[in-house]
């Protein structure tokens, strides 16, 4: 404990105090396991908020990404490399796109996906005054474009004005995006699955009216899938849940199951009116390593029927959930999908997270009466079982 204490202490000193992490220092994961620097194992039901899809250790992905280093690792996007050639169209053989640019992280994949509206907006009729819809209560980043589009005040205050003119309607509620729409409205970006917002799914009708409202007033459809993409709903991008398709979407996350790797995709009308050479770039995006994790990761998903695996564990972690809303009456509800569950308190429920982590599982907030379960799409029954045990004496620990 005095060595990790140290350690903590020492970065508390040097990094810039931007988290208030917990006090814990990891060393290494081995399947949905992580251990930290005195040996200690945790469950993990985070995954690197969403990230690890396959877990630690997978063998297979690992090996990918050993095997390009020992070839290369970096180029600039002067020169076209063999991984992200072959990464991109395998994206747009997945998700419909038609033009893939490939991003250091999420953040930046937004940035990109609001740019690239905001110069169709610009082709379309020769203004710059152009406006964006997002949705209340919705993350998509901490960079300066991604938090202009995030729907949560106290973020964005202190660092105003934002690098865009954005309104924010509600998640759900068609009438509040009608009363935004005017002809200076170019794009409207959402989470098909709210993450940090509380876990709140689209409604069907919702995101088929908004694709009519997009088309009717020549505006594009952004689908933030950074968070919810990859699997994490039982197929492979959310909106196929919802057979509603955006013009532009961002990935991120999952994508490259820990390597730093975004993505933004498009369809060819969009990317007609949209960025050209000059426009946009990017140093790292799409290196031969991070290409190769990608590569890497859409090799794991048709090498197992990982989607069915998630559909099937997610509706058991969901009677699981479902039975702790009825034992406690403070628990006032379960909502989300997929892999990407929330449980939702009616008070705050950071002091559980807390106990849980003594205990051994690793659980994260979304909000602060909100706790999320975002694991590795390959936890098993078992492992939600584990997970329900630790968190139910958790709960009787803090709560009584």
């Amino acid at each position: 404990m005095a060595e990790m204490m140290e350690l903590i202490a020492q970065a508390e000193n040097d990094l810039l105090h931007t988290y208030n992490r917990y006090p814990i220092v990891f060393d290494h994961g081995k399947g949905v396991y992580l251990y930290d620097i005195e040996g200690k194992k945790y469950l993990d039901f985070a995954a690197g908020i969403a990230v690890f899809a396959f877990g630690y250790g997978n063998e297979y992905y690992n090996n990918a990404l050993k095997t390009q280093i020992d070839k290369l690792l970096h180029t600039s996007n002067y020169f076209y490399n063999v991984p992200a050639i072959n990464a991109a169209h395998r994206l747009k053989a997945l998700t419909g796109m038609d033009r893939v640019f490939f991003t250091n992280s999420g953040a930046e994949a937004v940035e990109g996906a609001v740019k690239s509206a905001m110069k169709y907006g610009y082709g379309r009729d020769g203004k710059d005054d152009h406006e964006v819809i997002a949705l209340e209560h919705s993350f998509h980043g901490r960079t300066y474009g991604a938090l202009s589009v995030t729907g949560n005040e106290a973020y964005r205050k202190p660092f105003g004005p934002m690098a865009a003119n954005v309104r924010f309607a509600k998640m759900n509620d068609i009438d509040s995006v009608k009363a935004l729409v005017s002809d200076r409205t170019c794009a409207l970006i959402m989470e098909v699955v709210q993450g940090e917002g509380g876990l709140i799914p689209a409604q069907q009708e919702f995101l088929e009216e908004v694709r009519r409202i997009c088309d009717e007033n020549e505006m594009l459809l952004i689908f933030d899938e950074i968070q919810c993409g990859m699997g994490r709903t039982g197929s492979m991008f959310a909106f196929e849940n919802y057979g509603v398709r955006p013009d532009i979407m961002t990935l991120a996350k999952g994508l490259g199951c820990g390597v730093p790797v975004g993505a933004f995709l498009m369809t060819e009308k969009a990317a007609s009116l949209t960025l050209v050479p000059g426009d946009h770039g990017t140093t790292y995006g799409g290196n031969p390593f991070a290409a190769a994790s990608v590569n890497a990761v859409l090799d794991l998903f048709e090498q197992s029927d990982v989607l069915a695996h998630v559909r099937d564990v997610s509706a058991y972690l969901e009677a699981g959930l479902d039975s702790l809303v009825q034992k406690y009456d403070f628990i006032t509800g379960r909502r989300g999908a997929g892999l990407m569950q929330g449980l939702i308190f009616d008070r705050p429920a950071g002091d559980v997270i807390k106990k849980a982590m003594d205990l051994g599982l690793v659980i994260i907030s979304a909000g602060s009466s909100i706790i999320r379960f975002v694991p590795p799409l390959v936890i098993s029954r078992e492992n939600v079982d584990e997970m329900l045990l630790i968190l139910d004496k958790a709960i009787k620990e803090v709560f009584g």
